[in-house]
């Protein structure tokens, strides 16, 4: 299921004036903060000024609540009415800043009986425009007895525009698909030739030789942009292996029996690897409210952005691991997280989440009208609840960024 983000709502905050804790208004207000604390993605928020009543549960039955630990900590995490009074915004305006990708539920719909579970959040935060894309596909095969369990998660950072995190998230994985189906190539040489290929394809559009379709406003001021790119982390999920690429400095870490292992590393231009490269080519790294590369764009690899190649390059660092029993969930997000949380702390926050799942409850008795949950939806939902305390987390640290997140569950035998 995929996640919501969750702005601040009326009622939710503490920070009205004290009210006697005996009074009926006190209890009734009490229950309703409980009962808003955590919304699957297919139930719709109205925002406060809209109604006063409250907003009806639609297409989804909580008869499996949120565990107290990990429903607390989202709690927790809010960012209160007085912060945000305190930057000028108020809380209608921080609903529409924290806003979800629309194709983030239809995404999920199409592939949650075929993808490993997993959760999804999207969000604009405190930027002006929304320029991360997220992309979830089985990658169904032509010759389905070589890509039948084949799993593909993208997040990508778009910057100057949203069009090509958008083409990534449109074409990725269908290059990837071609490229693993006409050679036998290694995953490495596959992941490389498709990110090469993929950036071609970005190109070809700034040089004006192909349209591509995308609502953006570049395209609104000058028919060739350029000055516009994305970085990408991919994951490649089978039933042995994890094959994740990285372009850029969005982030892929899994969490192993409590530990969190990075299985990338960020392509920022004072990494002394980079630096050199990017030194060696001609080019130069000033550092700009940080290290920028020409005193322009914070990362050395991305997809698109020609005008400043050969110093910034789309070649991305592949690396295969196998998986194990120890698994417990795979964790993918842009920059706007992993510039507050550290992996260590997105590691315990999607474990807890994921720990604290119940195990599916017995069939009703006959006659009875309770409405219990499947075990994959009630596992789907843990992971959507960790994207969204994870979003959350991040949003309460002051993340000034978007907010992509991922969580796909690695546990077996569930």
């Amino acid at each position: 299921m995929a996640g919501m983000c969750y702005g601040v709502v009326g009622g939710e905050t503490e920070t009205s004036a004290p009210v006697e804790p005996s009074s009926k208004s006190a209890k009734r207000r009490k229950l309703e903060i409980h009962q808003f604390k955590l919304v699957a993605a297919d139930v719709a928020i109205q925002p406060p000024e809209a109604s006063r009543k409250r907003p009806k549960l639609e297409a989804m039955s909580l008869s499996v609540p949120p565990p107290p630990s990990c429903d607390d900590a989202i709690h927790n995490c809010e960012v209160s009415g007085n912060e945000l009074a305190k930057n000028g915004e108020s809380e209608t305006q921080s609903l529409n800043r924290c806003e979800t990708l629309s194709s983030s539920v239809r995404v999920e719909r199409e592939v949650a009986s075929e993808c490993p579970k997993f959760g999804m959040t999207s969000v604009r935060g405190r930027r002006r425009d929304m320029e991360d894309a997220v992309a979830i596909h089985p990658l169904g095969s032509r010759n389905h007895q070589i890509a039948s369990d084949l799993h593909f998660f993208g997040v990508y950072d778009g910057h100057g525009c949203s069009h090509v995190a958008m083409k990534c998230k449109d074409r990725m994985h269908e290059i990837v698909l071609d490229e693993f189906e006409k050679s036998e190539a290694s995953w490495k040489e596959t992941m490389m030739q498709s990110f090469s290929r993929m950036d071609k394809e970005v190109i070809e559009w700034s040089n004006g030789s192909t349209i591509l379709s995308s609502n953006c406003r570049c395209e609104l001021q000058t028919p060739h942009c350029d000055a516009v790119g994305s970085t990408a982390v991919v994951a490649v999920v089978t039933p042995e292996k994890i094959i994740v690429s990285n372009c850029g400095d969005s982030r892929a870490v899994l969490c192993r029996n409590g530990v969190a292992i990075p299985l990338s590393s960020d392509h920022k231009p004072d990494r002394p690897d980079e630096l050199s490269r990017i030194e060696d080519a001609g080019g130069r790294v000033i550092y700009w409210d940080g290290p920028r590369v020409l005193g322009v764009l914070a990362m050395s690899r991305a997809i698109g952005d020609s005008y400043l190649k050969p110093y910034v390059i789309s070649e991305p660092e592949v690396t295969v691991t196998d998986r194990t029993a120890e698994d417990e969930c795979l964790i993918l997000a842009s920059d706007g997280l992993w510039d507050v949380v550290s992996n260590e702390t997105a590691c315990g926050v999607a474990r807890m989440c994921l720990q604290a799942q119940k195990p599916p409850s017995p069939p009703p008795s006959p006659g009875s009208d309770v409405n219990v949950s499947a075990s994959g939806e009630s596992s789907d939902k843990a992971c959507s609840d960790a994207s969204i305390l994870l979003t959350k987390l991040a949003l309460a640290r002051h993340s000034t960024d978007n907010v992509s997140v991922v969580v796909v569950d690695l546990r077996r035998g569930l």
